[in-house]
């Protein structure tokens, strides 16, 4: 299928659950292997950046061993979809997802061109409104609509979840 056109998918990823896939056929739990779901993830992700859906995707969040234990293949998987990985050891925090999803995890930023350096410029900016005492307020939600925008969210979406973090 290289065609994703009118497709939108509004969860981030690391809010999705894992280690489940449903009961099978007589009723029973079937596991799935949580480095098979997250490469399973990043293959999905790479296909709708690369194919221009997403601007920019994120893996659900690890811990480094985790990271670096997929890494390899999550790299062959970018390049079967021409997107490129960064990872991400410290996360832009927004409003849009808690903070403790990420404490002392990394993220793969999945990404073509020059996503990485407005998700920088993102970044920087937050800093020096922090740094400045004006991180707060519209200011704040501004900055995470920002992110959102770059993550592809409608809208309604970053307005759901600003409205999920209070």
């Amino acid at each position: 299928m290289k065609s994703l056109r009118g497709v939108l998918i509004l969860a981030p990823v690391f809010l999705l659950g894992a280690g489940c896939a449903g009961p099978d056929e007589n009723g029973r739990a079937q596991s799935i292997d949580q480095r098979s779901y997250r490469l399973g993830s990043i293959g999905a992700f790479a296909e709708m950046v690369g194919a221009g859906v997403k601007k920019l995707a994120l893996s659900a969040p690890m811990d480094p061993a985790e990271m670096d234990a997929l890494l390899q293949e999550a790299e062959r998987i970018a390049g079967d979809h021409d997107v490129e990985l960064y990872g991400e050891t410290d996360f832009l925090v927004t409003d849009l997802f808690p903070s403790e999803l990420t404490d002392g995890k990394q993220v793969l930023l999945i990404y073509r061109r020059g996503t990485l350096e407005e998700y920088r410029a993102l970044k920087a900016e937050k800093l020096r409104l922090e740094e400045s005492g004006q991180y707060q307020g519209a200011v704040r939600v501004e900055v995470a609509r920002k992110f959102g925008h770059l993550l592809s969210y409608t809208d309604e979406k970053i307005d759901a979840l600003l409205a999920e973090a209070g």
